[in-house]
């Protein structure tokens, strides 16, 4: 099934979650294959990028963020392993675990357990390059101010709040996806 077939089957056409998650999702996908086509010594799957691009935030719409039109039960931090259970039972593992793992800077388990973060207990940090550079692309765009590409010192600056790790592990990317 295409990305956009998956999230139609989840979220209703003119609602305002569909339009929001298309845009952003759009914004990701793009940045993540111009970053991709950058640096083909990286010898990214460009066309997996684009279906995990696109459906890295499927799961938004099971939590409650009334601001981007989600009325859900769950909180927020969980939109990425909810997503990842909705891939998996669809068929798809490795879409799933960019799901899981973009979140933030992606969530170590330690970081889960100390903080008592409502997700599952295991490690969620990006690990194959293309789950680390949706990760990567999708801090430079939020759901409230689409199109907005937000600059890479207010990324770093809102990363702080998860601890040095997350920034340590944006810094690295930026160091290896950089392509202006």
């Amino acid at each position: 099934m295409e990305p956009l077939a998956l999230i139609k089957k989840y979220y209703p056409e003119n609602s305002q979650a569909y339009e929001l998650l298309i845009a952003h999702s759009r914004n990701v996908t793009q940045k993540a294959v111009k970053i991709a086509k950058a640096h083909p010594e990286l010898e990214l799957d460009v066309r997996f990028l684009c279906e995990a691009a696109m459906l890295h935030d499927i799961g938004i719409f099971l939590t409650n963020a009334p601001d981007i039109g989600c009325y859900g039960s769950y909180p927020y931090i969980c939109h990425g392993y909810l997503g990842s259970e909705l891939l998996k039972r669809e068929g798809y593992p490795a879409h799933a675990l960019v799901c899981e793992r973009h979140t933030g800077a992606g969530i170590s388990l330690k970081k889960i357990i100390q903080k008592e973060l409502p997700v599952p207990h295991r490690d969620m940090r990006p690990v194959s390059l293309e789950e680390q550079l949706v990760c990567y692309a999708d801090k430079f765009y939020s759901k409230t101010k689409i199109d907005q590409e937000k600059p890479y010192e207010k990324i770093v600056k809102g990363l702080e709040k998860y601890g040095k790790g997350s920034v340590r592990r944006f810094e690295n990317w930026h160091k290896l996806f950089f392509t202006e």
